[in-house]
């Protein structure tokens, strides 16, 4: 991520769970607690969508098919679909305006 945008991010938050331990990650951890998905809402409408429109209505017959299908979904998601909270823009867009609408530093 910091050679793609070119800094660090100032925290990293986690839920903790058997995916990932966030014990494991240095200091600047923000975790979020068990049973709580209202305290990272984009990571759960994420994973809602992720499970809803694809790990819901695919059979996956082998490991090369699941990484073609997700990564489709993947490239759909980021640069087709527009989505609620960057008002209505691909996140591609919106990183796209984001980076192109930022005052130049000094």
């Amino acid at each position: 991520m910091v050679a793609e945008r070119g800094r660090p991010p100032r925290c990293i938050r986690c839920d903790n769970g058997p995916e990932l331990t966030a014990n494991a990650l240095p200091d600047g951890t923000s975790s979020i607690e068990p049973g709580s998905p209202w305290q990272n809402p984009y990571v759960e409408s994420f994973g809602g969508r992720l499970r809803d429109e694809l790990l819901a209505v695919e059979a996956f017959r082998n490991l090369l098919e699941a990484q073609v299908l997700v990564e489709d979904w993947r490239i759909e998601d980021n640069t087709l679909r527009p989505h609620s909270a960057p008002g209505y823009l691909s996140p591609t867009d919106y990183a796209k305006a984001w980076t192109t609408n930022q005052p130049q530093l000094s």
